[in-house]
């Protein structure tokens, strides 16, 4: 018996789909404006480098069939679904007009930092929009800066706004989708988006991620008050073969139970072999492949609609890599 291929069985798997996809880019990147950039200062993992390389890999010739469009911020509106006022006017009153603010031990800001936050926030609202209402199949967001570890009422590893959280409650209160599955490849846990849905039974949440590591949460044995939390705990030195074992054995069969109408991916690459904040050692192809996966189940739960919004990743070439191979696996689809 001859068995198809990924990308064959990805294009049977989404045959009912096809007539109402023919109208639309398969995939939307949803790019930054050039103007303002976060810059927290000399040493910070999370430097403007990274965005460059990843826009310059986008611009290449194997990207030209996305469709492209500019994030805008996100209004104070979808902010307030998941963050506490107080948290936003704290944020608003700390932005410096020159230099830098401290506002937490890892964190800092500079004039373009909040713009670039709610530029993020809204890249992530503004992908949902098109991919809920049918002008693109697919969306990835490449901004900075990431959001998984942002609180209701604090900023926290890196993070400002929690994106993936207020791109979620958007499609559920704004744009009809009943169940949203958010899923997590970065090599730290998202213990913003655990904690803000942990009591919210109609989003689940699953996240393979490296243990013990920075921010010492996603056990086993926490699942959320609805069993809505999946967490797959990885060991420092574990490589793809580990990796894709924890996604088809945790965390692909709860999603694709879960029958989400949207997929929202928390898409950080620093669990890349090379890169200095982690000790996983996956490779482009690891992140090729889990993508492919999850498309599968997008392609057979909820008509394709899937929202990629970049995480981590701190080494900019191989950043630039690893999402060109994320970003081609969303193409394929």
């Amino acid at each position: 018996m001859i068995r198809p291929t990924r990308r064959e069985a990805l294009a049977l798997a989404a045959a009912p789909f096809c007539s109402a996809f023919a109208a639309r880019p398969a995939t939307l990147l949803v790019l930054p404006p050039p103007e303002p950039a976060h810059d927290p200062g000399p040493g910070r993992p999370d430097r403007p480098e990274r965005l460059e390389a990843v826009k310059r890999v986008l611009a290449q010739e194997p990207f030209a069939a996305a469709a492209r469009a500019e994030a805008r911020p996100a209004s104070k509106e979808a902010l307030l679904r998941v963050h506490e006022a107080a948290y936003v006017a704290r944020l608003e009153a700390a932005s410096p007009t020159s230099g830098y603010a401290q506002i937490a031990p890892d964190m800092a800001m500079s004039p373009g930092s909040l713009q670039a936050a709610l530029t993020a926030a809204g890249g992530g609202v503004f992908a949902v929009e098109q991919v809920m209402r049918k002008e693109a199949r697919n969306a990835f967001v490449a901004t900075r800066p990431p959001g998984h570890h942002a609180l209701p009422q604090t900023a926290m590893g890196f993070c400002f706004f929690n994106n993936a959280a207020i791109a979620a409650h958007h499609a559920l209160t704004a744009r009809g989708a009943e169940r949203v599955g958010i899923v997590d490849f970065d090599v730290h846990h998202g213990n913003g988006v655990q904690q803000i849905f942990w009591s919210e039974q109609n989003v689940l949440y699953c996240s393979s991620h490296q243990t013990p590591l920075y921010p010492g949460t996603g056990a086993l044995g926490e699942t959320g008050a609805f069993d809505n939390i999946v967490n797959a705990p990885l060991s420092k030195g574990d490589g793809g073969a580990a990796f894709r074992e924890a996604w088809a054995s945790r965390i692909l069969p709860r999603l694709s139970a879960f029958s989400p109408d949207l997929i929202i991916i928390c898409a950080g690459f620093d669990a890349h072999l090379h890169d200095p904040l982690g000790g996983l050692r996956l490779v482009e192809a690891d992140f090729y492949e889990v993508t492919l996966r999850i498309m599968e189940i997008a392609a057979r739960r909820c008509g394709g609609r899937v929202v990629s919004l970049l995480e981590g990743g701190y080494r900019p070439d191989d950043l630039a890599a690893s999402v060109a191979a994320h970003v081609g696996a969303l193409l394929e689809a």
